[in-house]
């Protein structure tokens, strides 16, 4: 028996008092914080806005906390406290608790106005109180009152939102649209035909409800006669004293790509417009602060000068003099100034957009203005009030557009396309016609041409998912343009609070294997260059290569071509990177040890993409992900490595996010659609590995599967406190530990039920490179430190250690030596990591020497090099031999290599 084994007997003695030691978490709700603290009330946690910059407009925002084992209960209240000292109205609640029942993470969420914004900290106290937010509730709708709107959200029917203010109605008939049409081929013969849908609420939840913050959640699908389909989800979010509707817009795609071409998607509302033509008012925000500023009647540039009072009080959006005041020449003659009644923004790429009027329907269209990246914000109101209203990502997520029609009426409609109907239709059908590899041995030759796994009726949309982010403000007076421009800011750039590194390494949050950065030592200094030169590079590059669009934002290319000099955006399996070898960890590390505002914007839009279009979440492959591909979804090879909740947890706690709460549940079961869709679909078809020998049991490997399965498990537990969520976590951790050569063991049979392995009869040890780049180490790392098992622990210390090792000191440990394996260099962190459990300075010197020299990654970084010239349609910068899973597995080695080798070798 390899001596880093237990004897079976006394691993399960020593698992089973592990178990019995840890306490159960009752399953807590997300509700309110109530009750009495036993901390020091003086502990203050420092917070930081994102930009360290002090807001610009009031709003609201919600942060999530770390705290250690044992010091709150999760009846803990909690005070926030500016830099005059003031207390500032907090809600609070428990995002995890640790095993004992103390909390682990709190959602924290406040409105914070400018001038009392600098110097935040949190700390366990009585909560100030204020004004509040009221909600109400009958049997078809829900009413939230801020304090300064009212909002009515219905249960039920297809307008799901009105907002009035001061008994004045400023929005009405909130509803969703969709368009669509059944062919996108202009050269088949016949017609197109169109059809419109709209949206259909099925169900409505008060997800939270408190002091300072409301969400409620709203389900259904888009309906049209008989039909219904493409389901959404939307949260919207309410401040007390604010005066925004933060809206969370979820569609996931379950239609015929064949048939089913989005034409366009969005939101549309009325707001009642009763003010003289000329004082209703027109406002598009564009780039750089700029903005498109106009009355449905200009009064200005006439041939008839009306005088500067009027011209003046036009142009800034107030209201004009009574037209009794008006010059004679000007008042007789108003109904002959045409009224523009319809005005729309779009934006089709990522580099233009137009602004373009007409008076109404049935006559043709002005270009107005034009420009490169708008900031997708847009007005529409009189001085008494109005509607600012806004999507998120504008430009990046393309074709979007945002119209305004029927303004000349007592009725305009606004609608934010989030798909814009001017923009060609939505094409999500295969990229070719299947090659010919209609036998599964022409799909392993395409696989090893191409990289790309194929099979036919894989490569489907179904069930890949669109978050996006829509803001609506109800305003009292047409805005100025340093209020639009600052509500833009709002819009596009949230404001973010956030602990500070220094509190969340204290925390050792997310494994605790980073450190902050350590400038003083040159070996050290030189490391954390080349990782801001590589973070800097893909921040670059996102722009130069325009990887944006409604289903690219967010994500990166996975190779590069340097014969094109481009990456390799239509080869197979080396196109979108869809997280492969944990790019989402990468950026979400150095976020954590840098605190930088644009590694954290980066790491969020991956989030966001990777967890909603990289995975199927509804039919036959939901929950998994997919490999990467020249489509997002086009991979045959449907895996839990793609989906895994390990690159979700960082966002979710953070900022408490409700959706990217939803995408983690929905990982927990996902260990079952391992019982359909083998990840090694591609290995013979005889291999034993495929099937299992029980209805519950599936081939499961240690590595790219269990760690994804792990790490699901693992944050339901630490969410809800399931005892059995619990159970199956540590049954599956007993017994991958109890196999004959623990992680080298390679696999075994899961019982999906249960969480039990089979004892693996394989007596040959093996290692996969895949296996440790996908997040097992980082799971394994909160494992370790969260669940007393010497047995899984002295398992995954082995599978550190012998990895990297010599094929002497494998042979010694394992009976035989592992063969050639790569990513060498992306698994010194997994000696690093053993060095420092064991406190082995040999050990730690090998993990440094391995970063540095060890193959499989970067022994030297070649500096990026400026291209221009007829080999490029624009300046681009490149670097030679670059790969996206290079760079994040030399980035992840780099930030824990720092931080564990430091442990053992100080400096």
């Amino acid at each position: 028996m390899p001596p880093f084994l237990l004897s079976r007997r006394a691993f399960v003695r020593s698992s089973l008092f592990a178990g019995a030691s840890l306490s159960l978490v009752p399953a807590w709700a997300a509700v309110l914080a109530e009750g009495s603290s036993t901390a020091d009330a003086t502990n203050q946690v420092p917070l930081r806005w994102l930009t360290d910059a002090p807001l610009r407009r009031a709003a609201g925002v919600t942060w999530g906390v770390p705290w250690p084992k044992g010091k709150h209960k999760p009846s803990t209240r909690f005070t926030l406290r500016n830099q005059q000292g003031e207390a500032l109205a907090v809600q609070s609640w428990p995002l995890a608790f640790w095993p004992d029942g103390s909390l682990k993470w709190s959602g924290h969420a406040a409105y914070l106005e400018p001038a009392r914004s600098a110097g935040l900290s949190l700390r366990a106290g009585k909560a100030a109180t204020s004004g509040g937010i009221h909600i109400t509730e009958s049997a078809t709708a829900v009413t939230i009152d801020t304090g300064k709107i009212q909002c009515q959200v219905s249960k039920q029917g297809t307008a799901f939102l009105s907002i009035s203010q001061g008994g004045q109605a400023l929005v009405t008939n909130g509803r969703l649209v969709l368009l669509t049409q059944d062919s996108v081929d202009t050269e088949q013969a016949g017609a197109v035909h169109t059809q419109e849908f709209t949206g259909e609420i099925s169900g409505l939840t008060v997800e939270q409800t408190g002091p300072v913050r409301v969400v409620v959640k709203l389900e259904g699908k888009h309906r049209q006669g008989q039909r219904a389909w493409l389901p959404f989800v939307l949260r919207l979010y309410f401040y007390a004293g604010s005066e925004a509707v933060r809206i969370m817009h979820t569609i996931t795609y379950d239609g015929d790509e064949s048939r089913d071409f989005i034409k366009g998607l969005g939101i549309r509302c009325t707001v009642p417009l009763n003010a003289p033509l000329h004082d209703r008012h027109i406002r598009f925000v564009g780039e750089d602060k700029s903005v498109f500023a106009e009355a449905v009647r200009g009064l200005t540039g006439l041939r008839r000068d009306p005088g500067p009072a009027i011209t003046d009080a036009q142009v800034a959006g107030k209201a004009t003099p009574d037209t009794k005041e008006f010059p004679a020449a000007v008042a007789r003659n108003l109904e002959y100034i045409p009224a523009f009644g319809d005005y729309t923004l779009v934006q089709p790429s990522a580099d233009s957009f137009t602004v373009r009027k007409r008076t109404r329907p049935g006559f043709t269209w002005l270009n107005a203005a034009t420009g490169r990246r708008a900031a997708g914000l847009a007005y529409a109101g009189s001085p008494t009030g109005g509607l600012a209203f806004g999507i998120r990502n504008f430009w990046q997520s393309h074709p979007a557009q945002l119209d305004i029609r029927n303004a000349a009426t007592a009725q305009a409609d606004v609608t934010l396309w989030l798909w814009a109907p001017d923009a060609p239709p939505m094409d999500l059908r295969f990229y070719h016609d299947g090659l010919g590899q209609d036998t599964f041995a022409k799909q392993r030759e395409g696989l090893d041409i191409t990289y790309e796994d194929y099979e036919p009726g894989f490569g489907t949309p179904k069930g890949v998912a669109r978050t996006s982010e829509l803001m609506l403000w109800a305003l009292p007076a047409t805005p100025s343009a340093p209020e639009l421009a600052a509500l833009a800011e709002v819009l596009q750039a949230p404001p973010v609070l956030a602990c500070t590194p220094a509190y969340l390494q204290a925390q050792a949050v997310f494994g605790g294997n980073w450190s902050v950065p350590d400038p003083a030592v040159p070996a050290k200094a030189a490391i954390e260059q080349q990782l801001g030169k590589y973070f800097d590079f893909y921040k670059k590059q996102v722009d130069q290569r325009s990887w944006y669009g409604f289903w690219n934002y967010g994500d990166v290319m996975h190779s590069y071509d340097e014969s094109r000099h481009v990456w390799k955006y239509d080869i197979g399996g080396f196109a979108w990177d869809n997280s492969e070898l944990s790019t989402d960890m990468w950026l979400w590390y150095y976020f954590l040890r840098t605190g930088r505002a644009d590694v954290f914007r980066m790491a969020e839009a991956m989030t966001r993409h990777t967890g909603e279009v990289d995975v199927h979440h509804l039919g036959q492959f939901a929950p998994l992900g997919s490999r990467h591909n020249v489509l997002h979804w086009g991979d045959s090879a449907k895996q839990l490595r793609i989906s895994t909740a390990a690159n979700r947890r960082f966002y979710y706690y953070l900022t408490a996010d409700e959706r990217v709460g939803d995408l983690l549940r929905e990982q927990v079961p996902a260990a079952k659609a391992l019982l359909a869709i083998q990840p090694g679909r591609k290995l013979p078809q005889d291999d034993p590995r495929k099937s299992g020998t029980t209805p519950t049991e599936a081939y499961c490997s240690f590595g790219t599967d269990w760690g994804a399965i792990a790490a699901a498990w693992l944050t339901e537990w630490e969410r809800t406190g399931s005892s059995q969520i619990k159970q199956k976590l540590l049954n599956s951790m007993r017994t991958l530990a109890a196999q004959p050569h623990g992680f080298f063991t390679g696999s075994a049979l899961l019982d999906v039920e249960t969480g039990n392995f089979r004892l693996s009869t394989d007596t040959k040890p093996y290692a996969q490179h895949l296996n440790a780049v996908f997040g097992l180490p980082e799971v394994c790392a909160e494992l370790v430190a969260l669940v007393d098992m010497p047995a899984f622990k002295q398992a995954w210390l082995a599978y550190c250690e012998l990895y990297n090792a010599s094929e002497t000191e494998q042979a010694a440990r394992l009976g035989e030596s592992l063969g050639k394996l790569n990513l060498r260099q992306g698994h010194s962190r997994l000696t690093a990591y053993a060095a420092a459990q064991q406190k082995d300075r040999k050990l730690a010197e090998r993990a440094w020497h391995e970063f540095y020299h060890a193959s499989g990654g970067f022994t030297s970084h070649q500096p990026a090099r400026q291209l221009q010239g007829p080999q490029v349609l624009n300046p681009v910068e490149e670097i030679p031999d670059v790969s996206t899973n290079a760079v994040a597995q030399w980035g992840l080695a780099a930030i824990q290599c720092l931080a564990l080798v430091g442990e053992v070798i100080p400096g």
